[in-house]
């Protein structure tokens, strides 16, 4: 601590010795007593106001600016009832009856000893989850929020049932991407929950900001891919932890770097989400490999979901089979 004259003031040419006279004092603290939220509070007040990320669908929708500053500060925006009432129930029939889901579905051991159902396709088809994946309020959102042009990379259904779902350890899905040849994150996730994701059924959780702590080496976690939990835990100290709870038609757009896992459904209800990936046009693979490299999207009106008359049939959607995938391991 020490004291502090203060300089007179010269104004209009003439010296102001009125607070020549006056004090001030200062008091330095060891920098190790400063903690991260100190930190976190001044960055906050030099860039000004904290960034929103969650936002309501309203139709028509637009993607706006706000939202791109909320993806780009803290790696993802929610949009409350992406899809209406009817479109899910649609959309939710569609998974649960279509006969392509249950032919194509795969398991991935979560080293420990539970299971999630995942069934992953390379195109959108012409069924009613094609149009949402399609469809202009998902599409024109992840370009606004990518900055750019972009085509569909792959989609997929997790199904994580009641009592025996197991977790996704923590990854960033770039992790797994960055193997396939693509050599920048322009990528993004499209992740609409088809029941209630909470936490006692095990909710996608993220970090925040994480997507600014560039790729981290991943590896395999028994049948997943999983990020380095040393470096994990590190960033976990560093950056808040968001416990994304959403209702059915709810989404969340997030960067292909966000850290994010889920835990066991441990609960007696389901835990459904349908998912899109897209990347940039500009940023097609350099390898070949399961998911397509490039290509255009046939981009559908926001109300062509609702007069979709195609529900089950899946028969363009070009269905992987897990054994051409070689980031995962997994059992019919």
């Amino acid at each position: 601590m020490f004291t502090l004259n203060k300089c007179a003031l010269r104004i209009n040419g003439n010296i102001d010795n009125s607070c020549v006279t006056s004090t001030c004092t200062l008091t330095f603290m060891p920098t190790e007593h400063i903690c991260r939220a100190d930190y976190a509070s001044h960055d906050q007040t030099r860039r000004g106001a904290m960034a929103l990320t969650e936002f309501n669908y309203t139709s028509p929708f637009e993607a706006t600016d706000e939202m791109k500053r909320g993806f780009d500060e803290k790696g993802y925006v929610i949009i409350r009832g992406l899809l209406e009432p009817d479109e899910l129930k649609k959309v939710t029939r569609a998974f649960e009856e279509s006969e392509y889901i249950q032919a194509n579905a795969y398991s991935t051991d979560d080293n420990t000893g539970r299971k999630s159902r995942v069934a992953c396709w390379k195109q959108p088809g012409d069924d009613v989850t094609g149009l949402v994946t399609r469809s202009e309020r998902v599409v024109r959102t992840c370009e606004k929020l990518l900055g750019g042009e972009v085509f569909h990379y792959h989609s997929k259904i997790n199904m994580k049932d009641a009592r025996t779902g197991g977790q996704f350890v923590w990854h960033q899905d770039y992790g797994y991407w960055y193997q396939n040849g693509i050599l920048f994150p322009d990528m993004i996730s499209v992740f609409i929950a088809l029941d209630a994701s909470v936490q006692e059924n095990g909710c996608l959780q993220i970090l925040e900001g994480s997507h600014q702590c560039g790729r981290i080496d991943h590896g395999l976690v028994g049948g997943q891919t999983g990020a380095d939990e040393a470096r994990v835990e590190l960033i976990k100290d560093a950056l808040p932890l968001k416990y994304v709870e959403m209702q059915p038609g709810d989404a969340v757009f997030f960067h292909c770097n966000v850290l994010h896992t889920s835990s066991p459904n441990v609960s007696d209800r389901r835990r459904w989400v349908f998912i899109s990936c897209y990347n940039k046009v500009s940023n097609k693979s350099v390898k070949k490999h399961h998911f397509p490299s490039c290509g255009k999207l046939d981009i559908v009106c926001d109300s062509a979901i609702r007069s979709c008359t195609n529900v089950t049939d899946m028969s363009g959607k070009d269905f992987l089979d897990p054994k051409d995938n070689t980031l995962i391991k997994a059992a019919k």
